[in-house]
């Protein structure tokens, strides 16, 4: 790894502050400018939230940006982050009482306006049905009378649909809102999702975080590598335009790894035309890189 490029770091300039909003143990970054700014320092993250015009596809998000916690971390650790307040969601409960009479004040007024549509509705069904029923009744009438009689036995109908008439909850349409600030879990659930990672030790944070930190620091992009099986994804430049190069999987020095699992990550770098490194951190804070290629079976 003696040939990977070094990054100058800038002098002079510091990096503006970002806000970091907390979804539980998620940063994110709403702000344009937020986004602007750590792609600038070559963090990329991961882009959650759907494009306001056409919010069914998938093939191009919006803000939030997801931040990795080395991304995170890294920004800490340069005092370019700082965590925005929340909103007012959880400022007590007066506040959420009104935000609950307020919901059933409009689901009560959405049922009275969806009450009429309806009725409305059965009303013209009512009509068409019985005016074509009557036509040819009036038109055998050969005295007005009897004409009148008809007229008056439709409007009999339709005030006996409107005292009679009853529109079920349950076919109230509900709106739903699809923006929130943040989402309410129970306290069980809450405390799975504030954890960084099932089964991740302090130790394997601080290698991971230390080998983000080196190789950001000599000029690589770095995003996430788990549908390759590996820690992070490696780029030589920024990931729109270019591939990248490299899957890195970090194990300690000490640590002993299966000759399968060696094969195995060897062989799948080989199929996806990468290298794989096996990133070791060390004790002065350096890196060790092995670099491994699929060369056939002897």
């Amino acid at each position: 790894m003696a040939d990977l490029p070094c990054e100058k770091e800038k002098e002079g300039s510091s990096p503006p502050v970002v806000g970091v909003s907390r979804c539980d143990s998620a940063p994110l970054l709403w702000r344009v400018q937020d986004l602007r700014a750590v792609r600038s320092q070559g963090l990329v993250g991961v882009l959650l939230g759907s494009l306001p015009r056409t919010p069914r596809q998938n093939g191009r998000l919006g803000r939030p940006l997801l931040l990795l916690p080395e991304e995170e971390q890294l920004l800490v650790e340069h005092h370019g982050a700082t965590t925005t307040p929340p909103g007012p969601q959880g400022e007590g409960g007066v506040e959420l009482s009104q935000q609950v009479a307020l919901y059933e004040e409009e689901q009560r007024r959405s049922f009275e306006e969806q009450s009429a549509l309806a009725l409305q509705e059965r009303k013209l069904a009512l009509l068409r049905a019985m005016s074509s029923s009557h036509t040819g009744k009036k038109a055998s009438c050969h005295h007005d009378d009897r004409a009148e009689d008809v007229d008056e036995a439709l409007r009999g109908r339709l005030e006996a649909l409107s005292q009679s008439f009853s529109f079920p909850r349950s076919a109230l349409a509900v709106q739903l809102s699809t923006a929130r600030a943040g989402l309410t879990y129970c306290p069980e659930a809450r405390a799975v999702l504030q954890a960084v990672e099932p089964g991740w030790s302090d130790r394997c944070c601080n290698a991971r975080y230390q080998v983000f930190r080196e190789l950001r620091g000599r000029g690589f992009y770095l995003t996430s590598a788990g549908k390759f099986g590996g820690d992070f994804l490696v780029y030589p430049g920024d990931p729109l335009r270019f591939h990248a190069h490299f899957i890195a999987i970090c194990v300690s020095l000490d640590e002993d790894v299966s000759l399968l699992d060696l094969l195995a990550v060897a062989r799948l770098g080989s199929n996806v035309k990468k290298t794989v490194l096996l990133c070791s951190p060390g004790t002065d804070g350096g890196v060790m890189y092995t670099s491994l290629q699929w060369s056939g079976m002897v």
